[in-house]
């Protein structure tokens, strides 16, 4: 072909039709539907996305305009960049200064940390901390009960200093959060409210720049629940918080312009994407029927990455995990970002994980250049559809909750806990049966991590306060949010914060207390026939038995029954699966099982489905049948039982 004819040369566009007619002959006989995955969120996901599936309303649309699901910025991060705003943890205000500087000095853009009684243990040098820092770098902090003592510092410092019109960023709390947690609101709702939006207003004459709602759907997302749910509750949240300001007297603009947006960023990739993008969309539309003008409709968003998808078992997975979610998070277009350490799940923060969690974010700043594109993620065929179909969903959620009264009377009701439980379930049975898998834990685990069982102090969770007694004796003045929830009396099922892995590391630390105690946990493989017929289900039962923490123990090639025998008697193990093929089991049948019994008092299992005689392997003495469909929680809480009742 000469290069006048190639220059001449044009492609066939490629059709949806094209593409399903290649699928359907790779797929070999598996129909197109076998493709098609469906989430949490009752989203069905196609395998390939196409022009036709972008948003009509899309059109036209840019970075900076309306409806602001392209992020609140025309430029995008260009004009503002996110805000790294890491959580620093601490056992005193002066441990708390010394990392604020290091942190700050190497990259943190934001002044964050756990807000704890600690904090106010020396009021004087918590006044002389905030005064160090708080002109220089905006706040990112989750005040929690501890809101009206936090603010009331600060308020101090910028007295003392000449210069509160400068602090800026967020000290926020949200009192429905707070609820969900404590199972109640103090007893009189009204009342408390007017004493929260008045302790407010003073914050927002003494501190014009700094934000004091906070919207957090993070304790929902630890209990469980989806990204359509999130999205619900934040603006159900968010409406009632606005409310009850405006019934107290505020304005509109400036009680919107009081709020932002907390959520936590889980693994999956493109959904925790487009849960940003659909919550900018959704509260838009939510300020506009309040009445709001558009630059007042603008979405402030906090962020931070899960602690439910985190594990205690091979933590370094968790920078992994974590980089994920910042990446995530950072195309969902956030305005501060907390990137947790890979070893906070077992409460032993280090100063090395702390700095890797913090050049996470930095990597993405300086060497993936994400700051440089406003809204990369836009006119993505898949992002867009997946956006707008969880928008929508989200909706349809907040209106059913508002009309069973709210977000406060969903809780009282115990409906919301309701929904969320339906979901964390179906998640905690995906990882029970590792149709989902947790990398390093329900996979692929390291028998030989040697981590320690975390305290019941380092397992509480940071959005309670344990001791409520003790924190307001630490607090010399300004208390009434912690001593409101005081006098809480539980009045509904609080939400139960959890982390998926928390089944199979409570297996892996039952196995190694066994092996503290002299047992070792193993349980025996009885290979049939040679290699090539027994590798493949033996191996998948080794990986199976490690995520309890159990070691395999395999015989050799075992070519009779007798082999089979021999083997157990040497063995030290009480529990064994017989692993082969299909031939293998029919050549071998019900009587290897039958023979096995007769001679031992040991527990037996079956490595896959026989093709035939289930029933008769079941009356020989087999105990279950292990399949990628099996329940591996269940079958090895029960072989770890069995250990330790011997």
């Amino acid at each position: 072909m000469t290069i006048e004819n190639m220059k001449a040369t044009s492609f066939k566009d490629a059709t949806f039709e094209d593409w399903q007619e290649k699928a359907a002959a790779s797929l070999k006989g598996k129909p197109i539907d076998s493709l098609y995955t469906n989430t949490y969120e009752n989203i069905t996901l196609k395998p390939l996305y196409t022009k036709g599936d972008l948003p009509d309303e899309l059109t036209g649309d840019l970075p900076g305009q309306e409806d602001y699901r392209r992020g609140i910025h025309s430029l995008g991060y260009q004009s503002e960049s996110w805000h790294i705003a890491n959580r620093l943890f601490y056992n005193n205000v002066g441990e708390l200064k010394e990392k604020l500087e290091y942190a700050l000095s190497k990259g943190q853009t934001a002044i964050s940390f756990d807000v704890k009684p600690e904090l106010f243990s020396d009021n004087t040098a918590l006044v002389s901390l905030l005064s160090s820092f708080k002109n220089k770098y905006p706040f990112s902090l989750d005040a929690g009960l501890l809101q009206t003592p936090l603010l009331a510092a600060l308020s101090i410092a910028s007295k003392e200093a000449g210069t509160a019109d400068e602090a800026s960023g967020f000290v926020a709390a949200d009192p429905i959060a707070q609820a969900s947690l404590f199972g109640g609101m103090p007893n009189e709702e009204n009342e408390f409210f007017r004493d929260w939006a008045k302790m407010l207003e003073e914050a927002a004459q003494q501190l014009p720049g700094v934000k004091t709602v906070l919207v957090n759907s993070v304790p929902y997302h630890n209990s469980g629940a989806n990204a359509m749910q999130e999205l619900a509750i934040a603006v159900a949240t968010g409406v009632y918080l606005l409310q009850k300001l405006l019934d107290n007297g505020w304005e509109l603009k400036k009680a919107l312009s009081k709020v932002v947006f907390h959520f936590a960023i889980g693994s999956n990739f493109f959904m925790e994407t487009a849960k940003l993008r659909a919550a900018r969309l959704l509260w838009s539309k939510t300020a506009e029927a309040f009445g709001a003008e558009p630059e007042e409709r603008k979405m402030v968003i906090s962020a931070e990455t899960s602690n439910f998808t985190k594990t205690i078992f091979d933590p370094y997975v968790n920078m992994l995990r974590t980089g994920n979610e910042a990446f995530a998070a950072v195309l969902g277009g956030i305005q501060f970002l907390h990137t947790g350490s890979f070893d906070e799940p077992a409460g032993t923060v280090k100063h090395f994980s702390e700095r890797v969690a913090r050049n996470t974010q930095l990597v993405l700043k300086s060497e993936a250049h994400l700051e440089k594109v406003a809204d990369p993620a836009g006119g993505s065929w898949y992002v867009e559809s997946l956006t707008k179909e969880l928008a929508e969903k989200a909706w349809e959620l907040f209106l059913e909750m508002d009309s069973r009264g709210g977000i406060y009377e969903t809780l009282k009701s115990g409906w919301l806990q309701e929904q969320i439980s339906l979901t964390a379930e179906a998640r905690e049975q995906d990882i029970a049966t590792r149709k989902k898998s947790i990398i390093g834990t329900n996979v692929y685990a390291n028998l030989s991590d040697d981590v320690a069982e975390p305290s019941v102090e380092e397992k509480k969770s940071n959005y309670m306060i344990d001791s409520l007694d003790s924190a307001i004796t630490k607090i010399k003045s300004g208390s009434s949010l912690l001593e409101s929830f005081k006098e809480v009396e539980s009045s509904f099922a609080s939400l139960q914060l959890k982390r998926l892995a928390e089944p199979y590391e409570e297996l892996r630390f039952r196995a190694k207390k066994l092996e503290n105690q002299g047992v070792q946990p193993r349980v025996g493989l009885i290979c049939l026939g040679e290699l090539k017929k027994h590798k493949a289900r033996a191996d998948f039962i080794s990986g199976l038995l490690s995520a309890g923490g159990i070691h395999a123990v395999r015989s050799g090639e075992v070519d009779s029954i007798s082999a089979a025998i021999e083997f157990i008697n040497s063995s030290e193990a009480k529990q064994f699966v017989i692993c082969g093929d299909q031939s293998s089991y029919h050549s071998f049948g019900p009587e290897l099982a039958k023979d096995i019994k007769r001679e031992h008092d040991v527990k037996l299992y079956l490595a896959g489905i026989p093709d035939e005689h289930q029933s008769e392997w079941r009356t020989a003495g087999i105990q279950e049948f292990l399949h990628v469909r099996s329940n591996a929680l269940q079958t090895l809480s029960s072989m770890l039982k069995d250990m330790e009742v011997e």
